[in-house]
């Protein structure tokens, strides 16, 4: 039996899907802060409540004999969290190091961390490894890595079998009852401003980029469900686990490219994006290796960048009719 963290919420929620599908047996837990129960599919357990209530997090694993947890409920985004670092440092440390508290005294043996590409920060190689050096430029990616360390570290004690996953750039839907109902992300940004009569805004056009536009890996938010799933399954096969991994697809899109993208799939043609100063936290280019993941869990993605958009804009409108 798997607990699922934030499994209401847009990336949880594929999860959840990918993993039913696949017919594994899950609980979710969600604060529903963010989440929608309504994303889950019919017959699946919701608890409510938060990673930082230890109470719920004892009842929960003890009654349904949990012995997985994939944790993906966490703060996201980067420059909120440059402005309340200490909201973030608790979401997001105290909340994991809760959860692994009591997946140790519950005798949790698999556990997957939904961990993130700003633990890189500013890079200077065509494709970032895992051995690439760590030096976030935001709390975001500082709490993400230092999380990382507490996944590594209870593994290696409690004899857990752990996998941390770092997501790149996350678009698109696999159906559009789940698309991404925040406006934190690039392309939900770009469609509500469209939705306002407004251009798209761009935060920053004069990076040391071939558009001046930072550069980053997006992938098909059901490519990172997918991931979770052989995850998961490697973490079945094999007790002696311990890998941390990029979810990515290899290739980068520029900013002003991704608008494009946008443009074209919307029917917007002629859009002319509005340019404002640089967001603090953002590093200029960041893409993804994925050798590494495509050897250890035998994935690689399958969506290309139009197709995250179109499936990104199916939600969109079925959620804004008219």
């Amino acid at each position: 039996m798997w607990l699922i963290t934030g499994g209401a919420g847009y990336i949880g929620s594929h999860v959840v899907r990918e993993l039913t599908a696949a017919g594994e047996s899950l609980v979710v837990l969600d604060d529903l802060s963010s989440g929608d129960p309504a994303r889950l599919p019919a017959g699946i357990v919701l608890e409510r409540g938060s990673v930082l209530d230890a109470e719920v997090l004892a009842r929960v694993l003890r009654e349904y004999a949990v012995d997985g947890i994939v944790h993906i409920a966490g703060r996201k985004q980067v420059a909120e969290s440059v402005e309340r670092p200490l909201y973030y440092y608790r979401e997001n440390i105290d909340g994991l190091r809760t959860v692994l508290d009591a997946a140790a005294a519950a005798g949790v043996r698999r556990f997957v961390f939904s961990s993130s590409a700003a633990v890189y920060g500013p890079t200077d190689v065509d494709l970032v490894t895992e051995q690439t050096p760590c030096a976030p430029m935001s709390p975001y990616g500082q709490t993400k890595l230092a999380g990382e360390w507490l996944v590594a570290a209870a593994g290696r004690a409690y004899g857990m079998a752990t996998v941390s996953l770092r997501y790149f750039n996350v678009a698109g839907a696999a159906t559009p009852e789940l698309a991404d109902t925040g406006v934190s992300n690039l392309v939900p940004m770009v469609f509500q401003r469209l939705a306002a009569g407004a251009p798209p805004l761009i935060f920053g056009d004069d990076y040391p980029t071939p558009d001046g536009t930072c550069v980053r890996d997006y992938v098909h938010v059901q490519d990172i469900a997918s991931a979770h799933l052989a995850a998961a399954r490697r973490l079945t096969a094999d007790p002696d686990t311990a890998l941390v991994l990029n979810i990515g697809t290899g290739l980068g899109v520029s900013v002003a490219e991704m608008v494009t993208v946008i443009g074209e799939v919307t029917g917007h043609t002629d859009l002319v994006p509005e340019v404002g100063p640089r967001r603090p936290g953002d590093p200029a280019r960041v893409i993804a290796s994925a050798e590494a993941i495509a050897k250890e869990l035998d994935w690689r993605a399958q969506y290309d960048v139009r197709e995250m958009v179109g499936s990104a804009w199916a939600g969109w409108q079925a959620r804004h009719p008219g």
